[in-house]
């Protein structure tokens, strides 16, 4: 049997340099939420970002969108799992900019309400393969993917059809409300959401920050993202600033410059 204190020393909170290296390439700056049972961790943490990466990682439990477990479902993380979801729910609801990498587009399509295949190989019928990896290059280009007319991917892109890797085995399965499907592979499966209202909410299936050499376009993303959560930032400091005149206090707030981002992981 495994003592607390032997847990506390074998698990860690860490991020692949990859998506850390995406957010720095835009000039922002990068910050881990670490996964703690501590809410008051968390909002303190929360309320110094000004938007919120959703990273890839192990498969979401289940029964978050009211399934039992899939014979091929893979590993789990409950605590990651909580935190995630939690901080991403704080996200959505205060308009805060959201993107979500890989396992990022599950988790904000099942906070929306929807469901996931657990195994696309085994679930979705007609479907490709889609988990190259192990095995293969991140960087190998495996399918093709569609954008939709007048959507942000579209126009980070500048194109309709772009050609991607593909390193997971899950997917969307029935969309979220509030959200519109506007990438798809060839065989259907979905490879981008965004949110149907006018906050920046943006999901993608592939993993960008892995081809930015590749197709500097994908860099376009992030950038992307950084403009809008500059945006979010003024906008608060706006709000706050307003709050305080309309109360007639004469304080001064001290907020550090940028876009702040939580890539989150949790590796064991």
């Amino acid at each position: 049997m495994q003592e607390p204190h032997d847990e506390l020393g074998s698990e860690a909170s860490a991020v692949p340099q990859s998506y850390l290296r995406a957010v720095e390439l835009t000039g922002a700056a990068p910050v881990l939420i670490p996964i703690t049972q501590q809410e008051t961790t968390l909002r303190a943490i929360y309320g110094r970002i000004h938007g919120l990466l959703l990273v890839g990682g192990v498969d979401i439990q289940p029964q978050r969108y009211h399934e039992q477990p899939h014979p091929a479902l893979g590993k789990t993380d409950p605590k990651r799992d909580r935190v995630e979801f939690t901080v991403a729910s704080w996200a959505l609801a205060d308009g805060m900019p959201v993107l979500g990498i890989c396992r990022g587009i599950q988790v904000i399509n099942t906070i929306f309400g929807g469901t996931l295949w657990q195994d696309v190989g085994a679930q979705a019928r007609d479907a490709v393969e889609h988990n190259f990896h192990p095995g293969y290059a991140y960087t190998r280009l495996s399918h093709s993917v569609h954008l939709e007319r007048h959507s942000r991917l579209a126009e980070v892109f500048g194109d309709l059809e772009i050609q991607v890797n593909s390193l997971h085995h899950q997917a969307v399965k029935e969309v979220g409300n509030g959200l519109r499907v506007t990438a798809r592979a060839p065989d259907g499966i979905v490879e981008g959401l965004e949110g149907s209202d006018t906050t920046w909410v943006v999901g993608v299936q592939w993993h960008p920050e892995w081809l930015l050499e590749d197709d500097p376009r994908m860099k376009r993303l992030f950038e992307a993202f950084v403009v809008r959560c500059s945006e979010h930032r003024r906008q608060a400091w706006w709000d706050i600033s307003m709050g305080a005149i309309c109360n007639g206090n004469r304080y001064r707030y001290h907020r550090m410059t940028g876009a702040f981002f939580f890539p989150m992981v949790f590796m064991r």
